[in-house]
């Protein structure tokens, strides 16, 4: 998370990032093992080089493992991939890369589902091709995948978050995912100063940091106890951490800390009926000035969807601007955006 500098301008970083998630199946046809997870740390290098961003860590459990990368995260389970990169990385040129090695080394020929979001960039003109419009990123997803349908959810002049998906609807020959699968996003900004002052890799007296220190005392350690963790503190501030659950479960969060354009995001596919506690956990951990907040919930998943639709999450302290609902064929999709009340 270093330095961009373009055309002279002040220093910035764009800390939103695009997140690509593909579900794979196997045909009857493939010979392969149809295990995603068979793909090798090697094999990931190279495809995220035409990304523009490395591996730091990685860490596994039974049912998953996660890449902690110097732009964000990648995470790989037996038919999921899920990368998230920020900045100015590349995150959909690895798709024709992921779609090839799935399918010649992994048994996985059958992409069954595809999402690909984020929130509006802070610095749109910054991006290379095809980031600079959600349109152009429409156009280059559409050249690989077919039968797609695209969303904007919030306000076109404000705060707002893109979604490509695969049109179910109007190809019922597609697989369908049929297990139990919800994601909720909280992407924060205006964040509290005091607290990104702790996301610095050396402090007042120059000294290092210890980035396991700053995970506890930060109070992020205890968002989700009990997580295998993998956490860097960059030089000369920023933050990245993935947490792995034994049963698949994963969370992330990515903090840019400058004061001008401060951002944290956190992700997770806990499976839990009510994110309720977690919300207010996080919200008192990093004290954003306003956030966005969605969350993504299949048809088989626990949460409870029907409370979602009817009010959505009461928070103290905070004003909802905005609150929409998308249902598609096989997905529930919950769109809030708030802002601290003055």
């Amino acid at each position: 998370m270093g330095d961009i500098v373009v055309n002279g301008e002040a220093h910035f970083f764009e800390g939103v990032e695009k997140l690509l998630e593909i579900w794979f199946a196997k045909s009857e046809s493939s010979s392969g093992e149809g295990d995603a997870r068979m793909a090798s740390r090697e094999q990931w290098e190279s495809i995220l080089d035409h990304v523009h961003c490395k591996i730091l860590n990685v860490v596994e459990s039974g049912a998953q493992v996660a890449y902690l990368l110097s732009e964000s995260s990648l995470f790989v389970s037996k038919r999921r991939i899920i990368l998230k990169t920020c900045g100015t990385t590349l995150c959909l040129q690895a798709l024709p890369y992921i779609l090839d090695l799935m399918k010649k080394h992994c048994g996985l020929d059958v992409v069954a589902d595809c999402f690909y979001s984020r929130k509006n960039f802070m610095k749109p003109n910054q991006q290379p091709h095809p980031h600079k419009t959600f349109q152009d990123e429409i156009v280059y997803l559409d050249q690989m995948l077919s039968a797609s349908a695209s969303y904007c959810l919030g306000r076109m002049n404000g705060d707002c978050w893109f979604l490509y998906t695969l049109n179910h609807a109007g190809n019922m020959s597609l697989p369908a995912v049929v297990e139990p699968d919800q994601t909720l996003e909280i992407l924060m900004t205006d964040l509290d100063q005091d607290v990104m002052s702790q996301f610095t890799l050396w402090d007042a007296e120059g000294k290092k940091k210890n980035q396991d220190v700053v995970t506890k005392e930060s109070g992020i350690a205890d968002l989700i106890p009990k997580s295998e963790l993998s956490v860097c503190l960059f030089d000369p501030c920023g933050y990245s951490l993935n947490g792995l659950l034994p049963k698949g479960e994963y969370w992330t969060i990515h903090i840019t800390p400058e004061k001008d354009f401060s951002y944290v995001s956190f992700e997770t596919n806990l499976l839990t009926k009510d994110y309720s506690s977690l919300i207010h956990k996080v919200l008192d951990v990093f004290k954003p000035g306003k956030f966005t907040m969605t969350l993504f919930a299949s048809k088989t998943a626990p949460v409870d969807t029907s409370e979602w639709l009817l009010k959505g999450p009461c928070l103290d302290g905070f004003a909802r601007l905005d609150s929409q609902v998308a249902q598609l064929l096989h997905y529930s999709l919950f769109y809030t955006n708030f802002a601290k009340k003055v």
